[in-house]
């Protein structure tokens, strides 16, 4: 999520202005950047719960502030929409990101497990990481990932036809696929995709994620950018795979055709989709 500097208030934004004019981080730097802090967390005498605080969980003072700068220019608008004005940042917010990953992994891990990967109580540590959330300005991260797949819902957000590839070597971390959206278009958009799912399958798996999705989109902005991207799975697919990947499309298309009641529509484009990212999963259990 890419936010004007309006939007946040004016101490935070004298900061985030001071690192763009320090220079933002390029995409390919952001993940070396996120290794190389929690590498840093986890080597310390004592280790750091997060990455950027001190032993004591207090934010540490020299932690830097990561950021991401996209040109409204760069973003497709509908007439409806505007974005900007620019430069538009988008905070890594690598210290909120990480509590928010402790609470999920204290939430789904086994007792031994957690035993094992914490120096400190597991109630400790979640009472800690869930207070580094309550002061997350806006009260949400700006960043949200997932492993190995893109949520299918994600893509409703999007204008299949606005895609933007870069077709570099796979070890180039400048290689992207990636969509780019106003913030008004992505919420008619999930908004939208939200209630026809719902009144198709009923309020949980796709519906759920869609409400999730248009809720966090709720915390920002009206006049920020949403970036929908590929990240690393990028490496993992060939020039013709990416070129030849439908998945924004056969999104759309099945929501059309859960509206207009096209059940056969619905079949053909999710077993378009299942195929494409199913062979991506079998790469992540090879893996």
């Amino acid at each position: 999520m890419y936010e004007p500097l309006s939007a946040f208030d004016a101490e935070l934004a004298a900061r985030l202005r001071k690192a763009v004019d320090d220079g933002p981080l390029t995409r390919a730097e952001a993940g070396d950047r996120e290794r190389e802090l929690w590498l840093r967390s986890q080597l310390a005498t004592p280790p750091r719960l997060l990455p950027g605080e001190l032993s004591d969980g207090r934010p540490a003072p020299n932690a830097p502030l990561d950021v991401l700068v996209l040109d409204p220019a760069e973003v497709p608008t509908s007439e409806s929409a505007a974005v900007g004005p620019g430069p538009l940042i988008c905070p890594l917010d690598m210290r909120a990101r990480s509590a928010a990953a402790l609470v999920g992994f204290l939430s789904t891990s086994s007792g031994v497990l957690k035993a094992a990967a914490l120096t400190i109580p597991a109630d400790t540590a979640r009472t800690r990481a869930g207070a580094v959330m309550a002061e997350l300005s806006g009260g949400a991260v700006h960043v949200v990932s997932t492993t190995w797949t893109v949520p299918l819902p994600w893509f409703s957000l999007v204008d299949p036809d606005s895609r933007h590839i870069i077709l570099a070597p796979r070890e180039d971390g400048e290689r992207q696929v990636a969509w780019r959206i106003a913030m008004a278009d992505a919420r008619r958009r999930v908004a939208r995709a939200h209630s026809v799912v719902r009144e198709t399958l009923g309020d949980n798996g796709p519906a759920r994620v869609l409400k999730d999705t248009g809720r966090w989109l709720e915390h920002f902005h009206p006049h920020s950018a949403v970036e929908l991207d590929y990240g690393g799975l990028v490496q993992l697919l060939d020039d013709q795979e990416l070129l030849e990947d439908t998945s924004a499309q056969d999104v759309h298309a099945i929501v059309d055709a859960m509206e207009s009641g096209d059940a056969e529509q619905v079949a053909s484009r999710y077993e378009q989709l299942r195929d494409f990212w199913g062979e991506l999963a079998g790469k992540e259990r090879l893996g």
